[in-house]
């Protein structure tokens, strides 16, 4: 009898083990790629994955895709210390949940970062074996937040050039995952390569003309170019002061968002972020909003996307993108034109205000006997970097440094403000929330093309006025295979604003699409 009864009870429990077990059994596996930083931590909370377990699955991607496979060739080099960072985490989480905003989400970082215990070598031989005692002001911020720096990302020598991604830190170009043979843009296109190909969560690349916004619309991303001042570029390695801005890039608008909202702020070590406070605390995170287009006016930049060499075909994917606005809600101002922009120039035969020269031997002379270069003259001298980049070298290297008091920067600094005053004018005269433009008027061209049209119109507005701009995907080309983006620019301090736009549109069109290139691991 007690056989019986000992037979009845194990089958009750088996069968009640097996009700309570049903929920996680049922319950979706997680899939790595693609994944946004709310589907990872959503994952976490269900008990369906582990730090570790997401570590470990990125790391195999880059071991199936980086070097191997279609060889993207984005990474540098991956933290071998990201393991046991995951494991802490886990054990954190198991003890208090998440630890902040970005817990555990694996980021891709460009390698002109500052990060302790990494080897940061602006993409250039003459600088390899420097690790920085201290990270770079974004570094430190997100790790703060939770995140885990899983590896160091390739990028064009110095931040040179916005058209491709090739260095002498790292043998080879880096690769467009929408199709290999096509060049990532430049500076930051090892960043938005691993990015678009699901080797890191997010990422963070610098832009000085375009190297955050350029690679973003190659590789179908989102990237944020903030204000000048509302973002900290310590401990990034110049390219120049005046223009510099390091942020975010990731596959979605919210994740973007995510990132930014943690590597705002006033910085000591960075002057130009004195004017932050005045414009924080803001919830960038409440500027999601799905209808976030109704109500809203855009002016059609014509004038930074409309030449000779312009492709018929981004202009039609760009004009279906406006329709697409206006479904959503905007009144569309087309054309928005800045009046007199011809006349504003800086004067010719002027000499560079603080060029690269004044900047990177500024950076070099701070940073003492930890850098194996204290000079430009140094680097020229070493002949160690990628002979793309020795003619521009050579000319900073013979030209004036021309410092914050000379009369190249008195004028610079006026130019500056033409800009911006006809650029204000013109938004304020329209009552515009916003302008738009194609980020590129050109296909992403051929690895080692340097002879057909580029297509880059980011240089000029944003970076000179110091004003915010976000790209964001807005359709392919060339057969539905090369990504292109749509850029939304505005005054200054109006990131929310743009946010808004960004993420509305984003949500009405859903572009994005991973690369065929780098599927889903078994």
């Amino acid at each position: 009898m007690l056989g019986d009864e000992m037979r009845i009870l194990v089958v009750v429990l088996a069968s009640l083990l097996a009700t309570l077990a049903a929920p996680a059994q049922n319950a979706p596996a997680f899939q790595l790629q693609e994944a946004t930083i709310a589907q990872i931590h959503a994952a976490m909370r269900d008990g369906r994955l582990t730090c570790r377990g997401l570590v470990e699955g990125y790391l195999a991607r880059i071991s199936a895709f980086d070097k191997n496979g279609p060889a993207i060739n984005a990474i540098v080099l991956t933290n071998p210390e990201s393991l046991q960072q995951a494991d802490e985490l886990d054990h954190r989480f198991a003890a208090h949940g998440l630890t902040g905003p970005l817990h555990c989400i694996p980021m891709i970082v460009k390698d002109n970062f500052e990060t302790i215990g990494l080897q940061s070598a602006n993409g250039s031989l003459s600088l390899a074996g420097f690790v920085s005692a201290k990270d770079a002001f974004q570094v430190k911020r997100v790790k703060e937040a939770g995140a885990i720096v899983l590896a160091k990302s390739n990028m064009a020598e110095w931040a040179f050039t916005p058209y491709e991604t090739v260095s002498s830190i790292l043998p080879g170009y880096t690769k467009n995952p929408y199709a290999p043979d096509r060049v990532t843009a430049g500076s930051s296109g090892g960043t938005a390569a691993a990015i678009a190909a699901s080797l890191g969560a997010v990422g963070l690349g610098s832009d000085t003309g375009n190297s955050i916004r350029g690679p973003s619309s190659h590789q179908a991303l989102v990237g944020i170019r903030s204000t000048m001042g509302l973002t900290s570029r310590a401990g990034v390695m110049p390219l120049s002061f005046l223009a510099d801005i390091a942020g975010p890039m990731a596959r979605t608008v919210e994740d973007a968002t995510a990132v930014f909202q943690v590597i705002v702020g006033e910085d000591p070590a960075d002057p130009v972020t004195a004017a932050a406070p005045g414009h924080l605390p803001q919830n960038f995170l409440a500027a999601l909003v799905k209808d976030g287009l109704k109500g809203t006016r855009i002016g059609i930049l014509r004038q930074a996307y409309e030449r000779e060499t312009t492709d018929p075909e981004i202009v039609r994917i760009f004009m279906r993108a406006v329709a697409d606005l206006r479904e959503g809600g905007a009144a569309i101002v087309d054309p928005a034109t800045v009046d007199g922009l011809d006349q504003i120039r800086r004067p010719q035969g002027m000499g560079p205000c603080r060029g690269f020269k004044y900047d990177i031997n500024e950076y070099l002379a701070a940073h003492g006997d930890r850098v194996p270069m204290k000079s430009l003259t140094d680097i020229v001298k070493s002949g160690l970097f990628h002979p793309s980049v020795r003619r521009q070298l050579e000319r900073s290297e013979e030209g004036p440094a021309n410092g914050p008091d000379s009369a190249e920067c008195k004028a610079d600094a006026a130019y500056r403000d033409q800009l911006r005053i006809a650029v204000v004018r013109l938004m304020d005269t329209l009552k515009l929330d916003a302008l738009a433009y194609p980020t590129w008027s050109n296909p992403p061209r051929l690895i080692g093309d340097l002879n057909t049209p580029h297509g880059d119109n980011s240089q000029l507005f944003s970076p000179v006025t110091g004003f915010p701009a976000i790209q964001v995907p807005m359709g392919y080309s060339l057969g539905g295979r090369l990504p292109a983006g749509i850029t939304f620019f505005g005054r200054a301090w109006s990131e929310a604003v743009l946010i808004r736009l960004a993420y509305a549109y984003e949500q009405t069109t859903l572009h994005r699409r991973p690369p065929e290139a780098t599927p889903p691991l078994r």
